[in-house]
């Protein structure tokens, strides 16, 4: 019972990492990032060259964050950018970009798949269970990233001016905020997210240039059902973690695997706003 619990915390906290980013983005730009999961492909990669170098697992993060706020930056220069206005085309033009990018990672590496190297081995003892301590590691992880986020938007100026522009752009830019600088910082740092989210997930899984795919269909489920706040996604993380988690050991790791995109969308059937207004 103890690691299922444990199960439940550790997958949820593993949820909010890859969606944070993703509901940062949607918030502010009220669009879905498609290459989010290509995003998170490369920050895998990051945890790979930590390991191939020799380097300590943990600077896969600093490294993630670079890479993934690199590609950021590209991603909303070359193809969100011109089309503010039109987020339609804004959506399929990252989904395009996001298969240039697995399809340059695929030149880059081949299709083979790779492991990382953990940072933190071994199991610690929970009330008489033993349990991966790299697991337990990504709860707190998942704590420290919604804080410093909470405190970002809660805090700054530059949260402040998030705030505004995702509450009302217009009136936002009539008070002087720069709605496009806004923008291209938010999703730069939720391209940075990303990229963190690929690196904590790496020892985790394999590694190939469609990792990040999976994990992107997840990510916008939960995005869905949570609207813009970050308790919300939280909420949708273990609520919807724990479905997944208990579907897979009571029944089918196949159907789990399906859990939070049937569960999500049976929720927004029921409930458009999903758990925006709970």
């Amino acid at each position: 019972m103890i690691a299922l619990v444990l199960d439940v915390l550790t997958t949820a906290s593993i949820l909010f990492v890859v969606a944070s980013g993703l509901l940062l983005v949607f918030g502010v730009m009220k669009i879905i990032n498609f290459a989010h999961g290509a995003v998170i492909t490369l920050g895998g990669y990051a945890a790979l060259a930590c390991t191939g170098l020799g380097m300590n697992p943990w600077l896969g993060l600093p490294l993630g964050a670079l890479v993934g706020g690199v590609a950021g930056v590209v991603v909303e220069s070359l193809a969100v950018r011109p089309l503010y206005a039109r987020p339609l085309d804004a959506i399929l033009a990252t989904w395009g970009l996001g298969i240039v990018i697995s399809q340059v990672v695929t030149l880059c590496f081949g299709r083979g798949v790779h492991f990382a190297r953990s940072p933190l081995t071994g199991t610690v003892n929970v009330l008489g269970t033993e349990y991966s301590l790299y697991r337990l590691s990504l709860v707190l992880v998942a704590l420290a990233l919604g804080g410093l986020l909470t405190l970002l938007l809660q805090g700054t100026r530059l949260g402040l001016e998030t705030r505004s522009v995702i509450m009302n752009e217009d009136l936002a830019r009539g008070l002087g905020i720069n709605s496009g600088l806004v923008r291209f910082v938010t999703f730069s740092l939720g391209s940075a997210l990303a990229g963190i989210a690929g690196m904590v997930i790496a020892p985790l899984s394999s590694i190939d240039p469609n990792m990040g795919v999976p994990w992107q269909v997840n990510a916008f489920m939960l995005v869905m059902v949570s609207g813009y706040s970050l308790l919300t996604l939280a909420v949708s993380c273990l609520v919807l973690g724990a479905a997944q988690v208990l579907i897979s050991v009571y029944i089918d790791p196949i159907l789990g695997g399906l859990t939070i995109t049937v569960l999500a969308a049976v929720i927004l059937r029921i409930r458009p706003e999903g758990f925006a207004r709970v």
